[in-house]
Order: structure tokens, then sequence, then C-alpha cells
């Protein structure tokens, strides 16, 4: 019985997809620093070569291969790295394509692991590529059993976890690229929780970190004992490197007490869960490491709601840029909170010195919203310009007379304003290469408050996922940090307008917020009936004016850019409706 700890390394890592270089760099540097440490086994996320998710890259012969050649680069240099076993997430190519996890071990490919369950709702779409694996080896290192499985096989109770449990597995490494939404690393801690104390074994979960297109991924990486007690936690929204010593004869002494697992064995057959040999030896302490046994835990503390989806949102704006081939943003700054939002959100992201913030102030613009933007862009430090749109404006609709006549065109020269916005941010953007950040948040793209071609259009839309509710909640949140507030009070206080007429107020137009919102989760997150919402107590006229505004607006959203998912179910990948449509709820 093996009494010396396993040392175990979770990279947790920022890959970027398609950058099979960079990637294979960046598992290097690690494998090097965790084998300086003395780790026994270094671990990397679902697919870290290749970068997650790969999408119709995947569809590309040549690039399946040249993450093989990857592969076998790093196979060669873990010689230099004796003692040290290495799980790397890649694209395993046997006839089709695998998810899959190369086992390294002193410049041998000693084994592969082929995902078993393949996710195909919500933002995943892995049946479009992939065949899933039939065996759940486990493997011999040090008298230690070990299991490997990626991300969704954790998640079903009878899958190959539980297998390799059965089968003698002391430990189980799970890689993933689990993305993140508000609330899921809850869900996740206790599932794992779960696993653990259900099949008696220690649970090494590691997750990736980053952004990726409107993905955040957001680390966190854990592991649990035996019973189920967490006894490592990684941090959130940043790269790490948790290292954690396992007690497996712990594991061993929980097992004798335990007559479950004796009734489930017969479940078991080596042709399912074959064991391929490591290293058999005993584990023993380098004199090079007298320490190992004495090695601390850590466990970060978990970051509460607030504090997640900001740093979500800085994630992934600063990734999207960064990956994208950016160096910096502009934005169009009205002095209302949406876009003073994006504004703090970037400077956080990209540094004050890669944010160019714009007025464009029309006729209709306030005083107290042009001064507010002034002094949001003094707190910031960023640079700041006004650009004044009535003259244009003015000039456009006479040019517009032949065609829309001597009177007031009403929303069509409210849209027009947001038009020429839109043309400006684009022009400077074409000039001098920053990318456009829009400010609209999702419940204005729910109900299409909002203008194609103008407050629309740019590269990246960092509050697409965010409720206006929500917007002001963050607000005050990122006013809590720091020295000093940098968000004006008065852009919190004011009511919500666009600005774009005499006295123009939200309200004008939509529900209050605060009762449209939760219509809007109820409808569009949650799938509710027409029947639950009016349960819920709001009025049967306002259900069906949000739910017509929101059926009606499909378009608009196809056109939108991408941004940031922090909610189960996010326009775009999430939520997929069909354009040309006749049904609606409750008719």
């Amino acid at each position: 019985m093996n009494i010396i700890p396993l040392r175990i390394a979770l990279a947790q890592t920022n890959m970027t997809v398609g950058d099979l270089d960079g990637n294979t760099q960046k598992i290097l540097s690690y494998m090097q620093q965790a084998h300086a440490a003395g780790a026994h086994l270094v671990c990397f996320p679902e697919l870290a070569l290749t970068g997650y998710p790969p999408e119709d890259l995947l569809l590309k012969p040549g690039f399946i291969t040249a993450n093989l050649r990857k592969l076998d680069e790093i196979v060669q240099a873990s010689q230099d790295m004796p003692g040290t076993t290495a799980i790397v997430g890649f694209v395993d190519r046997d006839h089709d394509i695998y998810n899959a996890a190369a086992v390294i071990y002193e410049g041998k490919l000693v084994g592969v692991y082929h995902k078993h369950y393949l996710p195909n709702y919500g933002v995943f779409d892995e049946y479009r590529y992939f065949s899933a694996g039939t065996t759940a080896p486990i493997f011999l290192l040090h008298d230690i059993h070990i299991g490997i499985n990626i991300c969704e096989d954790i998640w079903y109770p009878t899958g190959p976890l539980t297998q390799q449990a059965q089968a003698g597995a002391e430990v189980i490494i799970n890689i993933n690229g689990s993305p993140f939404y508000q609330g899921r690393g809850v869900v996740r801690e206790e599932m794992i929780s779960t696993r653990a104390a259900d099949n008696g074994v220690i649970i090494a979960y590691l997750n990736l970190v980053g952004g990726q297109d409107e993905l955040v991924f957001d680390g966190g990486s854990t592991v649990f004992n035996e019973q189920g007690l967490l006894i490592a936690r990684g941090k959130q929204f940043s790269e790490d490197l948790l290292m954690v010593d396992v007690d497996t004869a712990s594991v061993f002494r929980s097992r004798l007490h335990d007559p479950r697992r004796r009734q489930e064995r017969w479940r078991t057959t080596n042709q399912n869960v074959p064991e391929i040999i490591i290293d058999p030896r005993p584990l023993k302490i380098p004199d090079e490491h007298p320490a190992l046994l004495a090695a601390p835990q850590r466990i970060e503390a978990k970051m509460p709601p607030l504090q997640e989806i900001y740093s979500a949102l800085v994630l992934g704006t600063r990734d999207y840029v960064h990956k994208t081939g950016f160096k910096q943003v502009i934005i169009g700054l009205s002095g209302g909170i949406d876009s003073t939002l994006v504004a703090v959100i970037a400077a956080d992201a990209l540094g004050a010195e890669n944010v160019f913030g714009i007025s464009m102030p029309s006729g209709y613009s306030s005083d107290h919203s042009k001064s507010d933007a002034q002094l949001l862009a003094d707190n910031l430090g960023i640079r700041y310009q006004t650009i004044a749109i009535e003259e244009t404006f003015r000039t456009s609709l006479h040019m517009m007379e032949p065609i829309l006549g001597a009177e007031d065109p009403g929303l069509a020269a409210e849209n027009l304003q947001a038009r020429i916005r839109g043309n400006i941010l684009m022009t400077v953007s074409n000039r001098f290469g920053p990318l456009v950040l829009t400010t609209g948040n999702k419940s204005e793209m729910a109900v299409g408050y909002s203008t194609l071609y103008g407050d629309m259009a740019g590269g990246y839309a960092v509050l697409k996922d965010v409720l206006k509710t929500l917007v002001f909640a963050l607000c005050r949140y990122r006013n809590t940090l720091g020295d000093k507030p940098v968000i004006p009070q008065t852009v919190i206080d004011k009511p919500p307008s666009a600005e774009l007429r005499p006295d123009q107020k939200d309200v004008d137009s939509l529900p209050p917020y605060e009762e449209l919102d939760p219509i809007l989760e109820a409808y569009v997150e949650d799938d509710r009936s027409f029947e639950e919402m009016l349960a819920m107590g709001y009025q049967k006229a306002t259900i069906e004016r949000v739910l017509r505004l929101v059926d009606q607006s499909e378009y608009k959203r196809r056109q939108a850019p991408p941004g940031i998912k922090i909610t189960p179910r996010a326009f775009g990948r999430d939520r997929r409706l069909p354009i040309t449509n006749r049904y609606r709820e409750g008719k």
C-alpha cells in the first residue's frame, strides 16, 4: 500500500484556438514547471493542443495532421522530464477523429483515452465532429491506478468514471473545457463531490481558462477526496498551476468500509477497462525534493456572483481583442449607463491607454450626459474626443426630404442619429484600427430596442448577455473596487434614455426594466409558457407585448456581433430560433 502522496499538477491554461505552436510551447513550459516542482503527474485541459472549441477547423485534414505532429514534439520533449507523466488534450485520428487525452511518459505515448459522451446541446456541437470512445482504460503509475476521462464523461453517474473506479482506480483525472455562466461553478462542485463520494475515489477536475469568441472558461479547477470533501481549488478567470498532494492510501482504507462497490464490480470487464502500465515502481521521495510530504494544499476562495460576472466580462473582452489581433478599442460614450460599463470593462481588460471614447452628441443630448461622459473618461484616464452630429443629422434629413417628406420622420429620424454615430465609429476604426465595442445590453437586444447599422454596428458586444437590471448592479459593484468610484453616481441614478428625441425615456417604449427583465428571463432563458408567465403575476397585455417584440426581433439579433455568454441561455449559440417563423407563444 502506497504511503507517499501522489503529487498532481493541474495546469489551468489559457489556450488560443488554432495556435498550435503557441499552445505547444505553453504546454511544454508548464510541464517543465511541474517537473521542477516534483509533480508525478501534470494535466492539461480538454483539447489543450488545438484550443477549445476548434469547431470547423476539425474538418480540415491538415489541421488534424498538424496537431498530431505537435503532440509528437511534446512526447519527444518529455524525455527531459523523467518521472513526470503528462496528460494532454488533443485530437486523435484512427479512421475517424476523437476528442482525446494523451498519456505521455519519458519520451513515450503510453496510452490514449477517447471521450465517450459527446455533448450536443447549448453551445456544444461535438457530434458534428467526433466519434465516441468505447473503452475506459486505467493507468498504473507507481502502484496507483489512475482513471482519465474528459469533461462530459463525468456528468453521467454510470459513465466511464464509475467503470474506472470499480476496476480499481484510486484517482480520476477529468480534463475540461467547461464554459462559464453564472452559477455553473456551484453545480459543478456539487456534482464532482457526489461522484467522488459515490465511487470512493479522488477526483482532480481540471478546467480551461480564457475567452474564445462568445465563450469564457472560468478555470476554478478542483480536487475532491474520496469522501467528497474539497481539498484544493485553483484561481478563477486566470491561469494557474494548482499543485496538490493526494493520499491514495486513504482511498483503500475508505473502500474497506464500503461494501457497495463489491456488489458492482461484476459490471466491469477488462475489455471495457483495460490496464495500461506507465511505471509500476512504488513512489519514493527523490533527494532533490525532500519536502514532498509537506506540500501545502491551496483552496482559493470562490468569487461571489457579481465578481464572477464582472471577471468573465473583463476576461472575455481581453481575450477576444488580443486573440483576434487587435490592440485597442473604440467606444461611443453617450454618458448612459451601458456605454459607461463597457468603457470601464474595456479599461480594466486592456488598460486605459488602449481605450478611445468618442462622444457624439446631437441636439437632443442633455448637458448632464455630455458632462458624465467627460467625467468618466477623466476618471478612467482614457483618450476622449467629441464629434457633434447635429449638423450632419440635419443635413441628412434635408437630403432625405424628397423621399421622407418635410414632416417629422419619427422613428426613422431617431435611427438615423444612431446610424450616423455607427458610421463615425466604423470610420475611425477603419482609419486607425481599433475594434469597435458595441454597448447594447441583453434587454435591448431581446426586444429590438436597438438600431441595425447604428448602435449595433461593431466588432464585439460586451453586454450582449447582460440584462439591464444587471448592468446597474455591475456598475454599483465596480464602484466598490479601488480607492474611489470611477462611475459617476449621476450615471447610475438617472432614468435610462436613448436621447434621440426631446425628453425621451426608455419607459416610453418599454415596460420598466424591473418588470421587463424577469419576463425576458422567463421567456428567453427558461422557455416558460404564456400561462406560466401569467401565473407569475404579470399583466396579460405586458406579456403579449414583450413576447411580440422578442419574436419579431430575431432578424436583428442574427446581425449583431458576437458577445460574452454569462447566462445559461445566451442569444446566438445557445438560443437558435428560425427567423421565418409563425409560431407565437399563447396563440
